[in-house]
């Protein structure tokens, strides 16, 4: 049974955490570009976290991927963590390290986002 998304948005100045919870699929629009066109002018720094995500497929991606190429033309720097082993090695054979970094948890991904 597909889990539908939800995001939690947690807004501190220019940084944006986008907390997601349940799989990311092509029901996922609304919780990942939805959550993101919300986010405030002001937002230059964006945290995905994706700790409580147990599945994510191609169609997810896709949604994910969206969301860095709208960030990357703001600009808004996009870091993301709680990526599981097999993702982070996903995400690195599609190339997203050129719109986002991955970081091993929260504390590594807000030190990068405003080192």
């Amino acid at each position: 049974m597909v889990m539908p998304t939800k995001t939690k948005v947690e807004q501190n100045g220019d940084i944006a955490v986008m907390r997601f919870e349940g799989d990311i699929t092509s029901t996922s629009e609304d919780a990942v570009l939805g959550s993101y066109k919300a986010l405030p002018a002001q937002t230059t720094k964006i945290l995905l976290d994706f700790s409580k995500v147990p599945y994510l497929n191609s169609s997810g991606i896709a949604l994910v991927i969206q969301l860095l190429m709208a960030a990357s033309k703001a600009p808004q720097k996009v870091l993301c963590f709680g990526l599981t082993p097999h993702f982070v090695k996903v995400f690195t054979m599609l190339g997203l390290a050129k719109y986002t970094t991955l970081h091993a948890d929260e504390a590594a991904a807000r030190a990068a986002a405003i080192a």
